[in-house]
């Protein structure tokens, strides 16, 4: 059966990360709709293994499929590594992008910058990330920086608490005396706290996220499939999180129009 042209785009993400990703989706589509699930109550992803993400991300998939959906955008860097070339092999008629850190455009900006590559435990124990950095090691040098509580802060709405300036301090304070040219924001829920991070290193160096090139990428696959929307006037947004939690919702709301 052939997919429906105005149909919504389904974006998911480990909870409310994700939004950063739909907020370029919107500004690049603006009439195409949109339904946002955000898994908060298995947040986080990254401490959890490939397995598990796999099992959750595709539970959630059958879920959106039953609502009607024409794409799929994975607006998780974990769930990417974990269950993108999965998903794609099971689902071959929907449209399914993934995303991964933002390690090109540094060394396209700057010559052979050393690059500090913020993400989840899982995202860089991937082979998917150790390829991605192998591909671009002759051009830049790629530190990788695990930080494991930080989704936690975002996902309370602690974007700039006392408690998330220490922890920021202890993960990004080592790296003083190296000379970083840029960081990349390897999770899609590190966004929301650019700020905060902003604060903790030097004014010199460059912040880089993958959610404007995941939100082309998807446009470009879906006239590829001819699957652009053709509706007159705003599309709508739905906003669902697994939790059952209002303030969640109200989390997520906030987040996409601050």
């Amino acid at each position: 059966m052939k997919i429906k042209k105005n149909l919504p785009i389904a974006v998911i993400d480990s909870g409310v990360g994700g939004i950063s990703v739909l907020r370029e989706l919107c500004a690049l589509m603006p009439t195409e709709s949109f339904i946002y699930f955000g898994d908060s109550k298995n947040a986080p992803y990254g401490t959890k293994s490939r397995e598990e993400v796999l099992k959750i991300t595709r539970e959630n998939l059958e879920f959106l499929k039953q609502r009607g959906i024409k794409a799929l955008v994975v607006a998780c860097n974990t769930a990417t590594s974990a269950a993108v070339r999965v998903l794609r092999e099971e689902e071959s008629e929907l449209v399914i992008v993934g995303i991964e850190p933002a390690v090109k455009p540094p060394s396209v900006d700057l010559d052979h910058p050393t690059v500090l590559c913020m993400a989840t435990p899982l995202t860089l124990k991937e082979e998917k990330f150790k390829r991605l950095c192998a591909r671009f090691s002759d051009v830049e040098d790629i530190i990788p920086l695990p930080c494991p509580r930080l989704v936690e802060f975002i996902e309370r709405g602690e974007l700039d608490t006392g408690e998330l300036h220490e922890y920021l301090e202890e993960l990004l304070s080592p790296y003083r005396d190296v000379k970083i040219d840029a960081l990349v924001l390897g999770c899609t829920h590190y966004p929301h706290v650019k700020d905060a991070i902003a604060q903790h290193v030097s004014p010199t160096v460059k912040i880089y996220d993958g959610g404007a090139g995941t939100a082309r990428e998807t446009l470009r696959r879906l006239r590829e499939a001819d699957l652009v929307g053709d509706r007159d006037g705003q599309g709508e947004i739905e906003i669902l999180n697994s939790s059952g939690d209002e303030g969640m919702i109200e989390l997520s709301r906030r987040l996409l129009y601050r």
